[in-house]
C-alpha cells in the first residue's frame, strides 16, 4: 500500500492536482464491491434496490434538464434514441454479472482485477489516441503497479500455502 500512495503522491505532486478522478471511481467502486460482496440480496434483487434508490434523483435530474431544455433525448433522431434506450441493458447486464461474481470470489481477487480496466484504459489513451505520458507520469505508475504486483505474489504465495496445509492435514488423516 505505500508503495501505491507513494505513486499517487508523486503523480499528483507532477502534475500540482491529486488524480481526482481515478481516486474517485476507485473509492466509489471499492465500496460497490465490497457492499455487494456482504449484501443478504441476490444479484437481480440487488441491483433491482439499488435502480429503486436512484430513481428518484435520476428523475429529477432528467426534470431539471427538461426544464433547461437540455434534454438530449427529445433532441436527437430515433437511431439515437435507440442507442441510448440500449444503453440501459449494456450497462445492467454487466453489472448483474459482476454482482453474481463478485460473491463467488475472494474480495481481495476482485480488487485486482479493477486494475484491469484502467490499464486497458491507459494503454488505449497512450497507444491509439496519444496521450501525452511523460517519464514523470512512468515513475509514479512504476510504483503503483510495483505494489500491484507484490499483492498478487503475496496473495498467490498465501494461497498456495493454504493449499498445502490442506495437503499436509489431508495426508495426515
Amino acid at each position: 500500500m505505500l508503495l501505491a500512495f507513494i505513486g499517487v503522491a508523486w503523480i499528483t505532486w507532477v502534475k500540482g492536482v491529486p488524480p481526482v478522478l481515478g481516486l474517485g471511481l476507485a473509492l466509489t467502486f471499492g465500496f460497490y464491491g465490497l457492499i455487494r460482496k456482504t449484501a443478504p440480496l441476490g444479484s437481480l434483487e440487488g441491483l433491482t434496490l439499488e435502480s429503486l434508490l436512484l430513481t428518484p434523483l435520476a428523475l429529477a435530474w432528467l426534470g431539471w434538464l427538461f426544464s433547461q431544455g437540455e434534454l438530449a433525448f427529445i433532441q436527437v433522431p430515433v437511431s439515437k434514441e435507440l442507442l441510448l434506450m440500449a444503453a440501459g441493458p449494456i450497462t445492467a447486464i454487466p453489472l448483474l454479472l459482476f454482482a453474481s461474481g463478485v460473491r463467488r470470489i475472494p474480495y481481495s481477487t476482485s480488487a485486482i482485477i479493477q486494475y484491469v480496466s484502467p490499464s486497458m484504459v491507459f494503454l488505449i489513451g497512450v497507444f491509439a489516441f496519444n496521450e501525452p505520458f511523460t517519464l514523470e507520469m512512468l515513475i509514479g505508475f512504476l510504483f503503483i503497479w510495483s505494489a500491484v504486483i507484490i499483492f498478487l505474489f503475496e496473495t498467490w504465495n498465501a494461497s498456495r500455502r493454504v493449499r498445502n496445509l490442506a495437503r499436509e492435514r489431508a495426508a495426515k488423516h
